[in-house]
C-alpha cells in the first residue's frame, strides 16, 4: 500500500493496514475491524478476477465452506462481501508463521514435534470431513503455528462440499499444489477425504526429512511421480526417524486410497499413540507398505526388538478389503511346520540373493554401471539438495558464500551437474549467505512534519514505512509519532510505522438554550468550540440574559474550534399603546383619552 494514500475501507468497516501474503487468486491483508475494534485478515479477490463469475462463485463457496466449520484448529471466517465490485472474505487474524516458513528456517523437525503438529492438523481435517468438506490443498503453507504453539489450518479456497453437484471432487478437475497432490488428484479423478490424508502424509514426510518425497523440473513432472513412482523411505533420508513413524508416513501415502488410513481421526490416533510410546496401527498393516518400501517392511516390535519380515500373498486374505474368507485353516502339524520352515528359508535366501544382485549392479557388477550423473540441485534449498545427493550415495560438503541469491540456496556444485561420479564420491555445495545487516538509526525530525516529508526522510536512511491514522487536533497529514522511536537502531530496510493525524474528529454543538451568556460560553469552550456573534432579541419566554437559540443548532456536527452564534434574550418586549376616542355623555362635547391597550380610562365633561 502507498503510505501517502488514505487506507481503503471495505464496507465502511474493514480498514486495510498492510499486505500479508499474495496467492494465485487473491491478496491477504491485515486489516482493522472498526466496528468491533480488532485486527482481522482480509482476503481480497484480484480485481481482474472479480468480473469472472466462476471465480466469484468459487470465492463465495470458500467463505461458505469455511464459515460452517467451527473448530479450534481451523481459522474461522467472520464475514464476506462485495465493495465497489471487489469481493473479500474476513477471517480471524492469526499472529503466527506458516509451517513452510518454519521448515525453511529451522530445517527438519523431530518426529515427536512433527507428530504433535500433525495430530492437530488431522483433528482439523477430521472435523471438516465429518461436515462434508474436503480441503484439497493440504500443504505446509496452509498450516499456521502461533508463538504459543497453537496449530491452525487455513485456506479452504478449493475445498468443496462432497455432496454438491458442482463439486470439484468430480472427475476431471485437477486443483491443488502438485508437490502435495494425491495420485487421484494428479490424474484428475474423483477424490474424497482420503486424498487429504495422502497430502498430510507428504507434509509429514517433508517435516521429518527436510524435503518433499518427489522433486521435479515442473509441476507436471512432480504430479506424474505421485502417480507412478514410489517415494524414498524416510529413514534413508533421516536415519533418526523411528520405524514406527516411518510406517505412519508410508501408510498415509499409500497409492491406493483403500490402503491409507480410513479417516483423519485414525491418522490422528496413530500420531498420538506414537508420541505416547505405544504401538501404532500402521505397523500392523503391511498391505499399504507393499510397493512402497520394497519387498520387506518393519512390523510391530516383539519383546522390545524390531523385526523385519517378508510379506507375501496369503491364501484366503483379501489385501484390498482387509478381510479373510471363510476357509478353515487346519492346525499345523509337525510335518507342516517343517515344510513351512523350508519355504520360509527358501524365500529368505531368494530375497537375499535379489538384494545382493541389485547391490552388485549398483556397485558396477553384473552389468550394472558404477557411474551416474551428479543431479542438478542448483537453486534448491541446501538441506533439500543435501538430502537428494545423499540419497544417491554421495558425500556432501557445504561452503558458504555471500551472494544475492536466496538465503541457503545452492549457488553451484563441485563437480558440476551431470558430471559422472560414483557412490561414495564427494560433492561440495556453495551455499548462499547474506552479508550481516547494516544498522541505522531511525532519523530525527520525523514527528510534527508532513507524511510526505517523513516518508522521504526514511527512504533517504534506507528504511521502509507503513502508516496508521489517528484522529487528532493536529493538522491532517501531520506525523504524530513513530515506532520505533527516533534514535532507535534498526536494520537497514526495516519498516517504521508512522502514526499520522487524520484531522480532528467532529464534535456536536451542545444545548445552550436557557443558559446565561457566560454559562453558554463556558459550555462551548468545554466542547472545543468558540462563541461567535451574540445578538440580543426580546423574548416573552426567557428572562433577560438567557440564551434563546444557537446557530448551528443543538446536535449539529462541526469541526473543533468552530464558532457558534447565539441569541440572548433582552427581556419581554415593551407594551404597545393605542389612542381611542371616547364618546361624550352630552351632545356638545367629547374627550380624547390615551391609555394602554390593556385598559381604558375615560374623562367626560360634565354640564
Amino acid at each position: 500500500m502507498d503510505p501517502t494514500q488514505t487506507p481503503r475501507v471495505f464496507s465502511e468497516r474493514y480498514e486495510l493496514n498492510h499486505l500479508i501474503a499474495r496467492g494465485g487468486m487473491a491478496e491477504v491483508y491485515r486489516a482493522h475491524d472498526r466496528l468491533l475494534d480488532r485486527p482481522v485478515a482480509l482476503k481480497v479477490l484480484f480485481p481482474e478476477l472479480s468480473i469472472d463469475r466462476s471465480f466469484v462463485e468459487r470465492f463465495r463457496r470458500e467463505a461458505q465452506a469455511a464459515a460452517n466449520l467451527s473448530h479450534p484448529n481451523i481459522v474461522p471466517v467472520f464475514d464476506w462481501g462485495e465493495d465497489t465490485g471487489t469481493y473479500f472474505i474476513v477471517m480471524e487474524f492469526i499472529d503466527g508463521r506458516p509451517l513452510s516458513s518454519i521448515l525453511k528456517s529451522a530445517g527438519p523437525l523431530s518426529p515427536e514435534r512433527t507428530a504433535d503438529i500433525g495430530a492437530h492438523v488431522a483433528a482439523a481435517l477430521g472435523y471438516a470431513h465429518k461436515h462434508g468438506v474436503v480441503h484439497r490443498d493440504v500443504k505446509p503453507g496452509n498450516v499456521l503455528i502461533t508463538d504459543d504453539g497453537q496449530v491452525k489450518v487455513t485456506d479452504f479456497g478449493i475445498a468443496r462440499a462432497m455432496n454438491t453437484e458442482e463439486s470439484l471432487t468430480q472427475t476431471g478437475a485437477v486443483m491443488g499444489t502438485a508437490t502435495y497432490f494425491s495420485p487421484e488428484q494428479a490424474e484428475g479423478l474423483g477424490v474424497d477425504s482420503r486424498s487429504d490424508i495422502y497430502s498430510m502424509g507428504v507434509v509429514l514426510f517433508e517435516m521429518v526429512t527436510g524435503r518433499p518425497p518427489f522433486l521435479g523440473e515442473s509441476p507436471v513432472a512432480v504430479a506424474s511421480k505421485h502417480v507412478r513412482d514410489n517415494p524414498p523411505a524416510p529413514r534413508e533420508l533421516n536415519p533418526q526417524i523411528p520405524p514406527t513413524f516411518e510406517a505412519i508416513i508410508l501408510k498415509s501415502m499409500a497409492k491406493d486410497p483403500a490402503h491409507r488410513y480410513a479417516t483423519a481421526e485414525d491418522l490422528r490416533a496413530d500420531l498420538l499413540r506414537f508420541n505416547e510410546g505405544r504401538s501404532v496401527l500402521a505397523m500392523e498393516d503391511t498391505t499399504a507398505m507393499i510397493g512402497v518400501a520394497g519387498l520387506t517392511t518393519t512390523v510391530a516390535a516383539v519383546g522390545g526388538m524390531d523385526a523385519t519380515r517378508a510379506v507375501g500373498a496369503v491364501g484366503g486374505y483379501d489385501g484390498a478389503s482387509g478381510t479373510g474368507n471363510d476357509t478353515e485353516v487346519p492346525e499345523e502339524t509337525g510335518s507342516n511346520r517343517t515344510r513351512n520352515t523350508a519355504i520360509i528359508l527358501a524365500v529368505l535366501l531368494l530375497i537375499l540373493g535379489l538384494a545382493g544382485f541389485f547391490l552388485g549392479r549398483n556397485l558396477g557388477y553384473f552389468g550394472g554401471s558404477a557411474s551416474f550423473n551428479v543431479p542438478n540441485v542448483i537453486g534448491q534449498d541446501a538441506q533439500v539438495a543435501t538430502a537428494t545427493l545423499r540419497a544417491d550415495g554421495l558425500n556432501v560438503n557445504q561452503v558458504q558464500q555471500v551472494s544475492s541469491k536466496p538465503l541457503n540456496s545452492v549457488i553451484s556444485t563441485d563437480p558440476a551437474p551431470d558430471t559422472l561420479v560414483k557412490k561414495g564420491d564427494s560433492v561440495t555445495l556453495k551455499v548462499a549467505i547474506v552479508a550481516p545487516p547494516v544498522q541505522v538509526n531511525v532519523p530525527d525530525g520525523i514527528t510534527n512534519t508532513t507524511q510526505a516529508n517523513a516518508v522521504a526522510i526514511l527512504q533517504s536512511a534506507g528504511l521502509q514505512s507503513t502508516v496508521v491514522y489517528r484522529t487528532s487536533t493536529a493538522q491532517k497529514g501531520t506525523v504524530l509519532s513513530t515506532n520505533p522511536a527516533s534514535g532507535t537502531k534498526v536494520n537497514q530496510g526495516a519498516t517504521v510505522t508512522l502514526t499520522v493525524s487524520s484531522g480532528p474528529a467532529n464534535v456536536s454543538v451542545p444545548s445552550l438554550i436557557g443558559l446565561s451568556q457566560a454559562a453558554a460560553g463556558q459550555t462551548l469552550g468545554n466542547a472545543g468550540l468558540n462563541v461567535g456573534n451574540v445578538t440580543s432579541v426580546a423574548s416573552p419566554q426567557y428572562a433577560a440574559g438567557l440564551v434563546i437559540s444557537s446557530n448551528p443548532g443543538t446536535g449539529s456536527s462541526v469541526s473543533p474550534g468552530s464558532s457558534v452564534d447565539i441569541e440572548v434574550s433582552s427581556g419581554p418586549p415593551p407594551p404597545t399603546t393605542t389612542t381611542t376616542a371616547v364618546p361624550s355623555t352630552t351632545s356638545t362635547s367629547t374627550t380624547t383619552s390615551t391609555a394602554p391597550s390593556s385598559s381604558t380610562t375615560s374623562t367626560a365633561a360634565h354640564p
